[in-house]
């Protein structure tokens, strides 16, 4: 158990992964042994996926889950590896920008230097990562921003703040209306710009162009490869949500088969026995 307090140091080296041209690449994690599994594949960070852990919980993606069984989530997941953790925090699990600045005190308490705040407001239907209402207002958006920058200060952690922009999948907007959040996000405090569905290479390089800090973007199937985005100069890479949804993808398949072929081909590949109880057994 290694990351209860997040210190100073440990944030700042967040920080310092995040290189445009060489970006930091996230697969995202959503319990303890994805968050174990990542680490142990060599990844220089944890980043949890909001909707991953929304479903770990019971619980619909999209502003459904409540702050305290969220970040007892990240809790678990910070003290489980060594590396740096951020944590997926939706909207902030708050109505304003006071409870925002709660909810950014509460994840340094679970042990991350990092957050994704989004600016999409939700149906609370968990519309998710397919999909979201309208966008909030640029002005309210940059004032739970900087609530969330002020606590963050106040406790000493250079937190790294991931303002998500959702112009692009929700469509908002394009390139001008995605730069114009950004420039307001950024000056509240946020430190990079996070922009899901921007995959087409010539947006990706024109956000990179307007954008005045690094810049995230989503991948999947179908998506240019890491190289090809490091090529663009994007700073960091992250899969969100497809990482659970294929490893669920393997339980409804299995469960099927098994339940009516009576066969268990889908099982095959899975990771040893031994090898996982290791992992998960061993002293940290």
């Amino acid at each position: 158990m290694t990351n209860q307090k997040p210190t100073h140091e440990t944030a700042l080296a967040f920080h310092a992964l995040h290189i445009p041209g060489r970006p930091l690449v996230l697969p995202n994690a959503w319990d303890t042994v994805s968050a174990r599994l990542v680490e142990e594949a060599g990844a220089a960070a944890v980043a949890t996926t909001s909707a991953g852990l929304a479903w770990d919980l019971g619980t619909a993606d999209g502003d459904r889950l409540d702050r305290d069984r969220a970040l007892g989530a990240l809790a678990r997941v910070a003290a489980a590896v060594r590396v740096p953790v951020s944590a997926d925090i939706e909207s902030g699990y708050a109505k304003d920008a006071a409870g925002v600045g709660d909810t950014i005190r509460a994840v340094l308490a679970a042990g991350a230097v990092g957050v994704n705040i989004e600016d999409a407001l939700d149906d609370g239907e968990g519309v998710g990562d397919g999909g979201r209402g309208p966008l909030r207002p640029v002005a309210e958006q940059a004032e739970r921003i900087a609530a969330a920058r002020a606590a963050a200060d106040a406790a000493g952690v250079p937190l790294f703040i991931n303002a998500r922009i959702d112009t692009v999948l929700s469509g908002a907007g394009g390139v001008e209306e995605t730069l114009e959040r950004a420039a307001a996000f950024l000056a509240a405090g946020a430190d990079g710009i996070f922009v899901p569905g921007a995959v087409d290479p010539g947006t990706v390089k024109s956000l990179v162009a307007g954008v005045e800090g690094p810049l995230n973007v989503l991948v999947g199937p179908g998506a240019p490869s890491v190289a090809e985005l490091a090529a663009l100069g994007v700073a960091r890479i992250s899969t969100g949500s497809s990482i659970a949804q294929a490893a669920h993808a393997v339980v409804r398949r299995a469960a099927r088969e098994l339940l009516s072929a009576g066969t268990y081909d889908s099982l095959t590949g899975g990771l040893d026995y031994a090898e996982l109880n290791t992992l998960l057994g061993g002293a940290r």
